[in-house]
């Protein structure tokens, strides 16, 4: 528990933060785009990226845990689909190697610790504790980088490579 015994504003996760900087990350890159682009690989982009932080924000919402865990898995579904857009837009030469790769790291951290903060609320869904008492421990907001080796859906395409 947090010793200052409130509860955890959606602010201070650090996931929702990542969240909310790699939406606007996202949205810097497609404003450039031409008309066609922006419409369909940009718009489904931008919505995939979004709606990380939005999912993160309506689970954190929720009154129980289970409810909690299923918009967190949504959020993972999303982070999977902006790597996907990320990667057809490098390929298309839509964004730079240097951006997908900036890109693609944010969201390997982002998607390391939403596991983290998934496999923290089923360990808290799993006590006997009323959902209005519990606090989620501050592990969540630890800096979690160091531990980020984990390959977690990181490709990079073939003609960066070179």
């Amino acid at each position: 528990m947090r010793e200052n015994s409130t509860p955890l504003k959606l602010e201070d996760l650090e996931i929702y933060r990542l969240s909310l900087e790699v939406g606007e990350i996202v949205w810097n890159i497609v404003e450039r785009w031409e008309y066609l682009n922006k419409k369909h690989p940009g718009r489904q982009f931008t919505e995939a990226a979004d709606s990380i932080a939005a999912n993160i924000a309506e689970g954190h919402g929720r009154y129980f845990f289970k409810e909690k865990k299923l918009f967190c898995y949504y959020s993972r579904g999303s982070i999977l689909e902006s790597k996907t857009w990320a990667y057809k837009s490098c390929r298309r030469n839509l964004m730079t190697r240097d951006e997908y790769l900036s890109l693609l790291e944010k969201l390997k951290t982002l998607h390391f610790k939403l596991n983290v903060y998934i496999k923290t609320l089923k360990k808290i869904s799993n006590t006997s504790i009323p959902n209005t008492h519990i606090l989620l421990p501050n592990p969540i907001l630890l800096n979690l980088h160091d531990r980020c080796d984990v390959r977690i859906g990181y490709f990079l395409p073939n003609r960066i490579l070179h």
